[in-house]
C-alpha cells in the first residue's frame, strides 16, 4: 500500500510551456507517488507530449516548478538519468541494426554485460512478441513492431521511473493486455509509471488519471472517482413497468438529479447507490408505479472521458468570451 508521506517521484506546480501565445501545457500541479501509474489522457494536442517532454528534460518548461526523482530533468546527473526509460512517441532507433542487436545495444549502454544483457532481451523480445522477428533490421518491422521494439528498448534496463508515450498506438487488443499486465506487474514490483494514451478504456489500469484538454489539467483522479467527476455521483438505472414521472422522486434525500430518457426509463444520480436505490424504490411504488429492474449504471470510459472534456471545453469557450467581452471596444 502506497505510504501517502513519501515524498512523490515526480511532482510539477504551475507548470506551463509556450509557443509565442499559444499553451501547449498550460498551468499544469501534480504529483505521482512512488509504485503507481498515472495516466495521462486527453484529445491529440491537448499537450500530452509536450508535458512528458518536459518531464523527462528533452524541453525546457516556460514557467513553473517541476521536480523528478528530486532533481530538475534538465540537472539529471548521470546516476539520476539511468534510473529513467523514455519510449518516445516517434521511432528513433537504428534502421539498419537487428532487433535484437537494437535492444543489445542500448542495454550496453546501460552497462548491462552478458550473460545477464542477453537474458535480458530474450525476455523482453518474448515478451513483446519480436522473438520470431529479432534477426529482422529495424526498418524491415511493421510500424507496430517498431513502436513494441522500442517499448522494449526503455525497459531493457529495468528503470525504476518509465515514461511511456503513447505505447498501445496501433496494436491489437490482446497485444495493449499484454503490454499493461506488464506495467502492472513493474508497478507491484515497486517502479513508477506515466503514460501517455489516446485509448480512453485503458484509464481502467491506471491507478490515477491526468485528464488533459488545450493544455490544461481539467481532472485527476483515480478511475473510479472520475466517473462519479463525470456523472455527478452514483448513477442508478431505473425501468418501469409502465410510464412514470420522474420529477415526483427529485427531493428525495440522497438523490442528486433525475435524468428522464423515457416515459419508462431514467437515470437517478445519487450519492451513494447502494443506500439510495432501495428509497428510490420504496419511492416510486408510494407513489403508485412498479419498479421493473434497477442497477447501477457504470458509464464506460469513453462516456466519462467525453463528459469531461466537454465540460471543461465550454467553461474554457466562457472564459474566452468573457474575456473578448472585457476588452475595450475599438473607436469606429
Amino acid at each position: 500500500m502506497q505510504d501517502p508521506h513519501r515524498s512523490p517521484v515526480v511532482s510539477t506546480e504551475g507548470l506551463t510551456r509556450r509557443y509565442g501565445d499559444l499553451a501547449a501545457v498550460d498551468d499544469v500541479t501534480l504529483n505521482v507517488p512512488s509504485g503507481t501509474i498515472l495516466g495521462v489522457i486527453g484529445p491529440s494536442g491537448s499537450g500530452k507530449t509536450t508535458l512528458i517532454r518536459m518531464l523527462t528534460g528533452t524541453l525546457e518548461p516556460s514557467q513553473g516548478k517541476i521536480e523528478v526523482l528530486g532533481e530538475h530533468p534538465r540537472k539529471f546527473k548521470r546516476h539520476t538519468r539511468e534510473k529513467l526509460g523514455y519510449m518516445p512517441q516517434h521511432f528513433i532507433l537504428y534502421d539498419e541494426l537487428t532487433a535484437s542487436e537494437n535492444l543489445s545495444f542500448v542495454a550496453s549502454l546501460f552497462g548491462l554485460m552478458w550473460p545477464k544483457r542477453g537474458r535480458r532481451v530474450k525476455r523482453l523480445l518474448m515478451l513483446l512478441d519480436l522473438w520470431d522477428a529479432r534477426k529482422r533490421r529495424a526498418r524491415q518491422l511493421s510500424g507496430g513492431m517498431q513502436r513494441r521494439l522500442e517499448l522494449a528498448c526503455a525497459l531493457v534496463h529495468d528503470p525504476l521511473l518509465l515514461f511511456v508515450d503513447e505505447p498501445t498506438a496501433g496494436l491489437d487488443p490482446m497485444l495493449r493486455q499484454k503490454i499493461w499486465t506488464e506495467f502492472r506487474r513493474l508497478r507491484d514490483a515497486g517502479r513508477t509509471l506515466v503514460v501517455t494514451t489516446q485509448v480512453v478504456s485503458e484509464a481502467v489500469y491506471c491507478d490515477s488519471v491526468a485528464v488533459l484538454s488545450r493544455g490544461r489539467l481539467i481532472a485527476l483522479a483515480p478511475p473510479e472517482d472520475l466517473r462519479r467527476m463525470a456523472s455527478g455521483g452514483d448513477v442508478i438505472q431505473i425501468r418501469t413497468a409502465a410510464a412514470f414521472d420522474g420529477v415526483t422522486i427529485e427531493d428525495l434525500p440522497g438523490v442528486r438529479e433525475i435524468r428522464q430518457h423515457a416515459p419508462r426509463e431514467m437515470l437517478v444520480i445519487a450519492d451513494d447507490a447502494a443506500t439510495a436505490t432501495p428509497r428510490v424504490v420504496e419511492a416510486i411504488q408510494a407513489a403508485g408505479g412498479n419498479v421493473e429492474s434497477s442497477s447501477e449504471y457504470r458509464p464506460d470510459f469513453d462516456e466519462v472521458f467525453s463528459a469531461l472534456v466537454s465540460r471543461a471545453e465550454g467553461a474554457l469557450n466562457n472564459e474566452d468570451i468573457q474575456a473578448d467581452e472585457r476588452l475595450p471596444a475599438r473607436a469606429a
